[in-house]
């Protein structure tokens, strides 16, 4: 490297070697710096580098130099702090839709927002559960296709996928469908595409990893005022709030008697702005709109004789449904 150009790109060296090599419990010092340039064909003065570093915090860099627990400096503000890396990082190791390949590929990026020091004591390994990990690695195109369309307002071509067993063995059959998006979300592990079929006037989900080919057609798509509530945005938050496992269902107000050691669960399903009534020592009732669907039904079985619907006399009727199916089964 010129010697020049070595020269105008010593801010940068700099900067990747405080990156690289410093954090708060490990700041390096101007000689450290000028052996790392080195390295890199750059020579440098103890002065020179103080005014490079003043230069950067000038910049807006947040560059520390401290005395504890050595002197030196070290970079104090980063894209992701160690916590959030660790975060992400086991969503991406959790996440169904992403695959072992990608997942790798993903956790060893974040790996680069850490310095060198907190990656030698992370608790992060790239261990991944491969687990439910889909198989499809053009997930993250067809995402990308996805979006596009929805901002464009067209439909979208693909092929989705459906388990059957033929014999034994399953097998995966997929079929050529057209649809209007609206959103995507995920929900559950797994990455949901929020749509509607032109025949239904109903939104249907579909798991983004199953579908392949996507492809943004010309066609203009159906607005989501006509198969919604919603006029203006489409509030994937507000709307997904009161689905259960992604069933579709009509919306519904529900009111549930509930005893008072499954209050940490309900709270996580419906939040803390419920409105809770006729409280006593062991039950409290409530209220909530919810879509009634076999999801919400499955879920209300779960807790077993520790909710009972009180409201609406259907949904009651559905639940002993599913309850005499269950005792039939086991006879």
């Amino acid at each position: 490297m010129a010697a020049s150009t070595s020269q105008k790109l010593k801010l940068l060296y700099i900067l990747k070697i405080l990156n690289d090599y410093s954090d708060e419990e490990n700041p390096i010092s101007s000689s450290f710096i000028i052996s790392k340039l080195e390295q890199y064909g750059i020579s440098a003065e103890r002065k020179a580098i103080y005014d490079d570093i003043d230069c950067l915090i000038e910049f807006g860099y947040e560059i520390i130099k401290t005395r504890n627990p050595k002197a030196g400096y070290f970079l104090a503000e980063r894209d992701f702090e160690l916590p959030e890396v660790y975060l992400l990082q086991d969503a991406v190791r959790t996440a169904h839709f992403i695959t072992e390949k990608k997942t790798r590929e993903l956790c060893r990026k974040l790996d680069n927002f850490l310095s060198k020091q907190q990656l030698s004591r992370s608790i992060s390994t790239i261990y991944v559960n491969t687990d439910g990990k889909t198989k499809n690695e053009s997930i993250f195109y067809n995402i990308d296709t996805i979006s596009r369309a929805i901002k464009n307002r067209h439909k979208i071509s693909y092929k989705y996928g459906v388990r059957e067993l033929q014999g034994r063995e399953i097998v995966t059959v997929f079929k050529d469908r057209k649809l209007n998006p609206y959103a995507m979300t995920w929900q559950d592990d797994h990455y949901y595409l929020i749509g509607n079929y032109d025949k239904y006037n109903s939104l249907v989900h579909l798991r983004i990893d199953r579908m392949k080919s996507v492809e943004e057609t010309d066609e203009v798509a159906r607005h989501f005022s006509e198969v919604s509530k919603f006029s203006d945005f489409f509030n994937v938050a507000e709307y997904t709030k009161g689905l259960f496992d992604m069933f579709v269902g009509d919306f519904q107000k529900i009111h549930l008697r509930c005893a008072k050691n499954t209050l940490e669960q309900i709270v996580d399903r419906f939040g803390t702005s419920i409105f809770v009534s006729n409280v006593t020592d062991d039950f409290f009732e409530f209220s909530v709109e919810c879509a009634v669907s076999y999801g919400l039904i499955n879920w209300l079985i779960g807790f077993s004789d520790k909710i009972e619907v009180l409201e609406p006399q259907s949904l009651r009727d559905m639940v002993k449904e599913r309850a005499k199916k269950i005792l039939e089964l086991y006879k």
